[in-house]
């Protein structure tokens, strides 16, 4: 059995971003938010991190300030896939340097690699690191699947610990579970689905719910690890409303908005995504007073 990075709730974190910079003021006070309510890890520079729209040195730096700032007090997971291998590798060493607890792999984006060659990418990624990865499956921003079976071969490899399971499919979840057991965890990227998940095996899930929630997130997982599914299906059905609200434009723009509504962070987003208005935020805001977060 390979140790797990992390179990529970991990945070997909956004990046704070002020005059188009990234905020680290308001990383700073978002970090320590997620500690003091109990988040399991937290997982930077990810989708709703907006990596695809940070360049080299600002990924880097951002991973680097989160590592400095949660100074081991729970594990620290960079997001370093891409769609160029070559890229990957050399963001993985990097991050290493830096002092990241585990890595992140988007599944390669637009070139829409075969299954044959997801297992060679991620077998090359693999082995350029000494940390353990995660693989991140999320086909709806990709145009790729990461299949079950792709999976089960990639599991047989040491560093490879985990997959974020985001097709928005439990059948998949179930069926990586089957083929793999205990050679690989599986984390559910939907947070509409984490309880699902984890009734059936999962470890947890790397959330955006946590950003506006982690204490409540936290406490989901944990009760499902302890085995109490009332009390984990009773609160993902409490915060169903809130999490489609969470996703009512493309992710990470309500979440920036749910954080900026809570003071936490300025409104700012990197184009070409652009700050939520009108209905929909309006929307969001009344889903986020219904939670009690307002």
């Amino acid at each position: 059995m390979k140790k797990s990075v992390f179990t529970g709730a991990g945070v997909a974190i956004v990046t704070p971003m002020k005059n188009d910079k990234v905020d680290y003021d308001a990383m700073e006070k978002l970090i320590e938010f997620q500690i003091e309510n109990l988040t399991d890890a937290i997982v930077v520079c990810g989708t709703t991190g907006e990596a695809p729209t940070l360049e080299d040195d600002e990924h880097l730096d951002v991973i680097e300030f989160c590592v400095e700032k949660v100074n081991k007090r729970i594990p620290v997971i960079a997001g370093t896939g891409s769609n160029n291998t070559a890229h990957a590798i050399m963001m993985n060493k990097e991050a290493e340097k830096r002092g990241a607890d585990g890595l992140l792999w988007v599944s390669p984006y637009y070139n829409k690699a075969t299954q044959k060659g997801l297992v060679e990418h991620y077998t090359s990624l693999a082995k350029s690191t000494s940390l353990p990865a995660i693989l991140y499956n999320v086909p709806s921003r990709t145009g790729v699947n990461i299949l079950p079976e792709t999976v089960e071969k990639l599991a047989d490899i040491e560093n490879i610990v985990a997959v974020k399971e985001a097709s928005g499919k439990v059948e998949q979840a179930v069926e990586i579970i089957k083929r793999c057991g205990d050679k690989i965890d599986v984390y559910s990227g939907n947070d509409d689905i984490t309880v699902p998940i984890m009734s059936v095996g999962g470890k947890g899930v790397i959330s955006v719910l946590s950003n506006v929630l982690p204490k409540e997130t936290h406490l989901m997982c944990e009760y499902a690890l302890k085995g109490d599914y009332k009390k984990a299906g009773e609160m993902q059905v409490k915060y169903f409303d809130l999490i489609k609200a969470l996703f009512k434009e493309v992710n990470p723009i309500p979440v920036k908005a749910a954080l900026n509504l809570m003071g936490i962070i300025e409104k700012d987003i990197r184009l070409p995504l652009s700050p939520m208005e009108g209905e929909n935020l309006q929307y969001l805001k009344a889903q986020m007073e219904i939670a009690g977060i307002l």
